[in-house]
């Protein structure tokens, strides 16, 4: 039985620059992938690795992207950083129930509890992944806070850094000065250039982006704008 939502509600934005709690790895060479992905990593540590995780889908909310790639891509890995606790515990649930329901399957998303903006690099090594997803981030309307948005230019060097050359960036927000921001930075990075609706034809994530996380279906069923940007990593 999947796990109901209504057992795990949380606020729905947390101040990313806060000090929580969180244990991180020291560096992507001790990350233990194992845990998360057992079928994958047939021990822990970096011993025996068979798959590196390549899709990251960043503040997963409440992991409804996350299960769409699981079958969309069964031969990737692809895990979801979310920082708040209760949020977090109920993907991990989720995914773990459709593990026992569906056996074999499911085996290839997994979710961790993190500050993205802060630890990501201790994750990932240098042109790790293939594609990052930014699905309704909190926008931080108030000018004082948009150095809290997680599409910066600090943080894209950080991004540019641990995606590999031709790896997407699919960004989607119901915010327009948010789009519009996203856009300006992403666009004035020399490491991004924005795709095309043609150069997107043939991309399956396209036609589930919208809709896939709670936040989207929200949206939807309030009839509110959405917008979308996507950009792929170029050679330096």
């Amino acid at each position: 039985m999947l796990p109901q939502k209504k057992y795990y509600r949380q606020r729905a934005h947390t101040n990313p620059i806060a000090d929580h709690s969180i244990t991180y790895p020291r560096s992507p060479a001790v990350m233990d992938w194992g845990s998360l992905f057992p079928n994958y990593f047939p021990t822990n540590g970096n011993s025996g690795i068979e798959k590196q995780v390549e899709f990251l889908d960043v503040g997963c909310g409440y992991g409804g992207l996350l299960v769409k790639l699981a079958t969309m891509f069964p031969d990737s890995l692809a895990i979801g950083m979310e920082i708040r606790i209760k949020v977090c515990d109920y993907v991990k649930d989720r995914i773990e129930a459709l593990r026992i329901q569906h056996p074999g399957k499911y085996q290839n998303i997994a979710c961790i509890r993190t500050n993205a903006m802060k630890y990501m690099p201790n994750y990932f090594c240098k042109g790790q992944l293939k594609k990052m997803f930014f699905l309704y981030p909190d926008p931080h309307f108030k000018k004082s806070k948009h150095k809290w948005r997680i599409i910066s230019p600090t943080l894209l060097a950080e991004y540019a850094y641990l995606l590999s050359v031709g790896a997407v960036v699919y960004t989607v927000t119901d915010v327009e000065d948010l789009h519009q921001w996203i856009v300006k930075h992403l666009s004035e990075h020399p490491l991004f250039v924005r795709l095309t609706d043609s150069e997107l034809e043939g991309d399956p994530v396209i036609d589930i982006l919208l809709d896939s996380s709670e936040e989207g279906q929200k949206v939807a069923r309030n009839n509110g704008p959405k917008f979308m940007a996507i950009f792929k990593r170029v050679e330096d």
